[in-house]
């Protein structure tokens, strides 16, 4: 017994170390502030130079895993999830909007800079079929943000929102700190412990504390009452292999096709 009596006063010691190291982190994990800090307070100049840097660093990883949720109605929520190859600018994604009175709509999506390619539509492969384009499994047609009545059209806007989030290089960090970026305090995203800001538009940033990458990104669009939220994952090269045209229709070419389906 003798030889474990010395060993037990150390444990009280070592809690009291881990709890210290534990709020240090918690309390500063991305720029090393103090634990009076406020949210709201306005970014610090090391922070303004990780933000500046964040969509770069997006391009420089090549591309990422992606979900995007948009609840656009009441009981009702758009969700892709897929992945973006950040350099090319393409993706893809399964597109399901869930209602809370009747069955989810699935569909997946192909995207470029410039078009949108829809494919497993109920009834697409049959409609093309039946006009004389068998074995083609997506329409395609060119990317736009308001539809001829004059509405949007989100999952154009949602898409073409994506590869926004990377850039060739970094923004200045001296405009951060102009726009009126504010930090948030700490929140835990997919495992990950991160640092939450606000930009000067409303917008909400969260960044990664031991990479800083952008793991989210939130925002309002223009004259909607919901929010859209980003959430980024497993950085790195991704290749993304568009449909090819044997198996895709122009969806100019098939009015009654489009029509029938709701494109």
């Amino acid at each position: 017994m003798a030889s474990y009596a010395g060993v037990m006063p150390a444990r009280p010691r070592l809690l009291a170390l881990l709890l210290v190291l534990a709020v240090a982190v918690l309390t500063g994990c991305s720029d090393g502030s103090s634990a009076t800090r406020t949210p709201g307070d306005p970014v610090t100049e090391e922070e303004a130079a990780t933000l500046a840097g964040l969509l770069h660093r997006n391009f420089e990883a090549g591309g990422a895993d992606v979900t995007v949720t948009a609840p656009y109605a009441e009981g009702t929520v758009l969700t892709l999830t897929g992945e973006i190859d950040f350099r090319q600018g393409n993706g893809r994604a399964q597109a399901v909007t869930t209602f809370r009175d009747r069955p989810d709509d699935s569909r997946t999506l192909f995207f470029s800079g410039t078009d949108l390619w829809y494919g497993d539509v109920p009834g697409l492969t049959e409609a093309l079929a039946a006009a004389g384009r068998p074995d083609t499994t997506y329409l395609r047609r060119p990317l736009t943000t308001t539809r001829a009545d004059g509405t949007s059209s989100l999952v154009d806007v949602l898409v073409q929102l994506l590869p926004r989030l990377s850039q060739r290089a970094d923004d200045d960090p001296r405009a951060i700190l102009e726009r009126g970026y504010t930090w948030q305090g700490q929140q835990t995203v997919d495992g990950q412990l991160c640092a939450v800001y606000r930009t000067g538009s409303g917008a909400t940033v969260v960044v990664s504390a031991s990479d800083q990458m952008l793991v989210q990104y939130q925002t309002r669009l223009p004259d909607q009452t919901f929010d859209v939220t980003i959430t980024l994952g497993d950085p790195g090269p991704r290749t993304i292999t568009l449909p090819g045209d044997a198996e895709t229709a122009n969806a100019a070419d098939y009015p009654q096709v489009t029509a029938e389906l709701g494109f």
